[in-house]
């Protein structure tokens, strides 16, 4: 039976308006503070372009119960031939207002594999050959628990949820309470993606990301080149046959402009 997620959607909405920008097992101690949250993994699947706005949520709570949220946006795309786009803003405290500052884009293609890493704030690109993994089935775990959520509708695209939940064995909270982590996915089999994620660790708090503004259309091509003005650097490994850099004195190659 669908599910309907108005919580969600009623936070999206309400602070999206304050961003606007231009395309351009776990652990046992508690993870850091962040400066940024993971966003989406965008598979390189062709035939589905589009566009979006992701809308990330990170609330820290401390010992004493109080809490600290903190909230920035990225864009993402993936054009018809699978190429990706992919943004890292840092996070920002709840009453600012204003651009997150960009502090990376990625930008990956399928056909050459060659994924492109460049930071604004540096005018530097790092360009390097992934070569394909192969795929590998994870075993079981037996501390894992999996649920199906059912299905609902996020930005007119049916979405199935899943939920994983996982107890820490061994750790115990600051109050004495057994540690959970819960990851809850809602992925649409038509796009390819997860259109929203929500992470909780009873030790930190809750991270939150989600799918706003999709745009179901090419994307415009200068999402996936690197800027004018940017140095461009071969970060491949050596060892690799299919892609090898060129050896300098600093172990990088500089390469000319895309």
């Amino acid at each position: 039976m669908p599910r309907k997620i108005n919580l969600l959607a009623a936070l999206f909405a309400f602070f999206l308006p304050a961003f606007q920008v231009s395309p351009a097992a776990q652990d046992a101690a508690p993870p850091a503070p962040r400066t940024t949250v993971p966003g989406i993994s965008i598979p390189d699947v062709p035939g589905a372009p589009f566009s979006a706005t992701l809308v990330l949520e990170s609330q820290r709570i401390w010992p004493d119960g109080t809490s600290q949220i903190r909230r920035t946006i990225n864009l993402v795309a993936r054009d018809g031939q699978g190429r990706t786009h992919n943004e890292t803003r840092r996070l920002m405290p709840e009453y600012f207002h204003g651009s997150p500052e960009l502090m990376s884009v990625r930008i990956f293609d399928p056909l050459t594999h060659i994924r492109i890493v460049y930071d604004p704030a540096l005018h530097i690109a790092r360009r390097q050959f992934v070569p394909k993994e192969p795929s590998t089935t994870a075993l079981p775990n037996p501390s894992v628990g999996i649920q199906d959520l059912g299905t609902t509708t996020l930005n007119g695209l049916q979405a199935r949820g899943t939920r994983r939940t996982e107890i820490v064995p061994d750790y115990k909270s600051e109050t004495g309470e057994t540690v959970k982590i819960e990851d809850e996915t809602w992925y649409s089999q038509d796009l390819h993606l997860n259109l929203l994620i929500r992470h909780s660790d009873s030790r930190v708090g809750v991270e939150t990301v989600g799918v706003s503004n999709l745009k179901r259309e090419e994307p415009p091509a200068s999402m996936f080149q690197v800027p004018p003005g940017y140095r461009i650097l071969n970060a491949t490994p050596a060892q690799s046959s299919t892609f090898p850099p060129k050896p300098t004195g600093n172990g990088v190659e500089v390469e000319p402009p895309l």
